[in-house]
């Protein structure tokens, strides 16, 4: 198997937004109603604006409180710092106002409201950038593929949302099956520093494999030509196919990926206070929101994954 790059320079610039997260008790709610006066009608108001804050206050007790040693711990800070890149519904997109969204946005965002403290989202070109940075304490949290590499460098929470791994094909391609993925001349892109470009290095021997620093620099390949197919999580695919008119997702799959909540291991004292929160935003139906919220494709239905 040969080995290509294309583009593979390093992107030292990234984006930083700063947003505040804000959660407004149901107790604060209830009392800056106005006053109701007496009657049947408003006592009947009354007593289901009672309910609902009960309601309310019972599901924030479900949710994990953190101490100040978790605050420190999982944001030393003073703010969650949240490490996301561009183009992945797993990690960061934008909407059609330009607003950042994706599964590590809106969890992390999640995350920082019940530490009580802000949060601020660190945007990078591709993942491999985000791992580095995490490693540099200069993140504190993402959402990533959970490989047994990353974990001797990162504490995971058990996964969060598995995806299909799968081929989308060019437009120029002539790839009708993922079968097809191991054949001469076959340049096959993949994301550089990505577990997808260590997995399929192993297993193909005579396609072309080129690293694409960036799925900006992906999109840019397959529309030219200079790319066959590339091969990733279904999530990122159907994105990317948005941008490659005449592109083509491939039936079946090659693997999957279960993704994580991640932090530096230098932080695991807040891995306890993690695992439980990752837990809570599942049996709450964040994790689904948040991935509808995104548009992301592909996940693997619990039973299977």
């Amino acid at each position: 198997m040969k080995n290509h790059s294309i583009g593979r320079v390093r992107t030292s610039a990234f984006e930083q937004g700063s947003t505040p997260a804000r959660r407004l008790s149901a107790a604060s709610r209830a009392s800056s109603a106005p006053e109701l006066r007496a009657g049947p009608a408003s006592q009947a108001r009354r007593h289901a604006l009672a309910a609902f804050a009960g309601l309310a206050l019972a599901a924030c007790a479900t949710a994990p409180s953190a101490p100040a040693d978790v605050r420190t711990a999982l944001a030393p800070t003073g703010t969650l710092r949240i490490g996301v890149y561009a183009g992945s519904p797993t990690s960061m997109v934008r909407g059609p106002g330009g607003e950042m969204r994706g599964l590590t946005v809106d969890i992390g965002q999640e995350l920082a409201g019940r530490l009580g403290v802000p949060a601020k989202i660190v945007v990078f070109p591709r993942l491999a950038e985000v791992l580095v940075a995490m490693g540099s304490g200069e993140v504190d949290v993402t959402i990533t593929h959970a490989t047994a590499e990353r974990a001797e460098r990162l504490g995971f929470t058990p996964t969060v949302v598995a995806l299909e791994l799968g081929v989308l094909a060019g437009p120029h391609s002539s790839m009708t099956s993922i079968d097809q993925m191991d054949s001469p001349g076959l340049r096959l892109g993949v994301s550089l520093g990505s577990s997808s470009e260590r997995v399929l290095g192993a297993r193909l021997h005579q396609t072309s494999l080129v690293t694409i620093p960036s799925l900006q620099a992906a999109s840019t390949a397959l529309n030219d030509g200079s790319l066959d197919a590339f091969a990733t999580n279904k999530g990122i695919l159907y994105k990317l196919a948005e941008s490659v008119p005449g592109a083509r997702m491939l039936p079946g799959r090659w693997g999957e990926e279960h993704l994580s909540l991640g932090i530096p291991r230098g932080h695991a004292a807040g891995l306890p206070f993690l695992t439980r929160f990752a837990a809570s935003v599942q049996a709450e139906g964040l994790v689904q929101r948040a991935a509808d919220h995104a548009g992301l494709h592909g996940v693997v239905p619990a039973a299977q994954g």
